[in-house]
C-alpha cells in the first residue's frame, strides 16, 4: 500500500478528470479552469474538508490543467486540528476524495440526458471529501513521487499522531 502523504503534510492529486461523467451528470471539459487559474492563481482556491467554508485544512501549492484533467498539489497546515486528523487518515488511504467548489461560467446541456458540459468555471475551493462526485478525482501521491520514501514518511506520521 503506498502513502499518499508525506511528514509535512503534503499530497497530489486530481481534483478534476476531463471528459468523465460525475455523481451530478456534468461533464468538465478541457481548458475549463484556464481562465479562473489565470485571475485567481492557486493561493485564492481554498482548500477545505467536506466543502464546509468554516474547515480550511492547508493550502495549495499548485493547480494546473493538464491533458487528464486539474492536477493539484497541496499541504495539510501545522496548528489545524482538523488537518492532524487528515494527514492520518489520508496515510492509511481512510480518505482520499477530491471535490470542486464552483460556479458554471459557460456550460451547454443535453437534451435528451440532461447532462451538463462545463466549459468554463470559476473554481473557488478544492475540498478533500469521503465521497466524490468524480470517482476518479483521488488523492494519488506525494509531489515528487518517491513511493518508498513517502511509505516510511507516512508511517512515521502515523506514529507521531498515535
Amino acid at each position: 500500500m503506498s502513502v499518499a502523504i508525506d511528514a509535512d503534510g503534503r499530497f497530489s492529486g486530481y481534483a478534476s478528470v476531463f471528459g468523465r461523467l460525475d455523481g451530478g451528470g456534468d461533464i468538465v471539459m478541457p481548458g475549463a479552469f484556464r481562465d479562473t487559474l489565470k485571475s485567481r492563481g492557486a493561493d485564492r482556491v481554498r482548500l477545505l474538508f467536506q466543502h464546509d467554508p468554516k474547515e480550511p485544512v492547508g493550502l495549495w501549492d499548485e493547480i494546473a490543467e493538464d491533458r487528464f484533467g486539474l492536477k493539484v498539489s497541496g499541504r495539510l497546515l501545522d496548528g489545524v486540528p482538523r488537518a492532524a486528523s487528515l494527514r492520518a487518515l489520508i496515510a492509511q488511504r481512510a480518505i482520499d476524495g477530491l471535490s470542486i467548489g464552483f460556479r458554471a461560467v459557460r456550460a451547454t446541456r443535453e437534451g435528451r440526458t440532461g447532462t451538463r458540459r462545463l466549459w468554463a468555471v470559476d473554481l473557488w475551493e478544492i475540498s478533500i471529501v469521503t465521497f466524490p462526485m468524480m470517482e476518479a478525482a483521488r488523492i494519488s501521491s506525494v509531489p515528487g513521487g518517491n513511493a518508498k520514501l513517502a511509505a516510511t514518511l507516512g508511517a512515521a506520521v502515523t506514529l507521531m499522531t498515535s
